[in-house]
């Protein structure tokens, strides 16, 4: 589990895991949103298995939670082939790549999730495998080294990554499938959390769901975990029905507010507004004054907040606008004091 996954989901349980294992779509059908890829997808996979090839490598690029493991998974299904999984973190030398493609057999599905932390010296370990189905290994030391080249059977690697800007050129440019997650609208997230009460056999009124959906920053982990807190709340004090009432105080007790911002996205918010007057303030600093690590700002707050308008970046650094004041109830201040208005 990634820092980011701690970060957004802190009631973080192992009941919670195999919950939202068991919450997966398993077919493009069941999948909600993201129509385009889907689509792209679909029509991919069915040419790979008319013409009884491998799919052609894809790489998901997207925020957490959005359905990158989801679609691998639905790829291994619809190909009816093996899926293996690993992270870019876990592959630390050129064995543990090698022992992974070794293993695979024909037609596999490869998963490397954080793709973008994959080792910069590991990635040419991925080059010949990729495009040549080889896999060069070197067999003794010093002079009498030789390298023994290994053919690999047909498989796809499917990478996923939260920021693709760091994985460099060459790998990038040998995925041949590349697509991008966005956010989900409302209906779409709507629709997850129905879909999802039906599983967990919740009562819901589509109210419930609405009032859901409309604090689920666009993420349906975010929405599927926050279904199963007011699943909760309404089977202790609303008689066991997810109604907009149940919805609403659930989710007041959770401190998310109607803009879907948590206490920690209000702290970072009121930071920027009162003790830096609005800003710029440098991440560094900000990470500071609020006591989180700045990669986890910048990865897992930040990118909600400049999409609903309350920050804005400058080189200088971060700025609250006028909506962010408002929000949090404060007076805007002038705009000469660094507060984009």
């Amino acid at each position: 589990m990634t820092a980011a996954d701690r970060i957004q989901s802190p009631d973080v349980s192992v009941e919670d895991d195999e919950l939202e294992r068991s919450l997966r779509p398993r077919a493009f059908g069941d999948f909600v949103g993201q129509r385009a890829v889907k689509e792209q997808l679909s029509v991919a996979v069915e040419a790979a298995i008319a013409r009884g090839e491998a799919l052609d490598h894809v790489l998901l690029a997207g925020p957490p939670g959005l359905g990158k493991t989801s679609l691998a998974q639905i790829i291994a299904t619809e190909l009816d082939a093996p899926f293996v999984q690993t992270a870019g973190p876990a592959l630390e030398r050129k064995g543990d790549i090698a022992a992974f493609l070794t293993a695979l057999e024909p037609g596999s599905v490869f998963f490397v999730d954080e793709l973008h932390r994959l080792p910069r010296a590991l990635e040419e370990t991925f080059y010949p495998a990729m495009e040549d189905r080889q896999l060069p290994i070197t067999v003794g030391t010093g002079a009498g080294a030789r390298v023994v080249t290994l053919d690999l059977p047909p498989f796809t690697l499917v990478g996923a990554t939260t920021r693709t800007g760091l994985l460099t050129t060459p790998l990038r440019d040998r995925f041949g499938l590349q697509h991008r997650l966005d956010p989900y609208d409302h209906d779409d997230l709507a629709a997850i959390v129905r879909r999802s009460a039906a599983i967990l056999q919740v009562e819901i009124e589509h109210q419930g769901a609405e009032a859901i959906a409309a604090r689920s920053r666009g993420t349906p982990r975010v929405a599927n975990r926050l279904l199963r807190r007011v699943r909760d709340f309404a089977e202790v004090r609303m008689g066991g029905v997810v109604t907009r009432e149940a919805a609403d105080a659930a989710l007041r007790m959770l401190e998310v507010d109607d803009e879907g911002l948590d206490r920690l996205d209000r702290e970072i918010l009121r930071s920027v507004c009162v003790t830096f007057a609005g800003g710029p303030v440098g991440l560094s600093t900000l990470a500071a004054a609020v006591g989180e690590e700045q990669d986890t700002i910048e990865d897992v707050y930040e990118p909600y907040l400049l999409q609903r308008g309350f920050l804005q970046r400058t080189p200088r650094g971060r700025c609250a606008t006028a909506r962010a004041f408002t929000h949090l109830g404060l007076p805007a201040p002038a705009p000469e004091q660094g507060t984009l208005i």
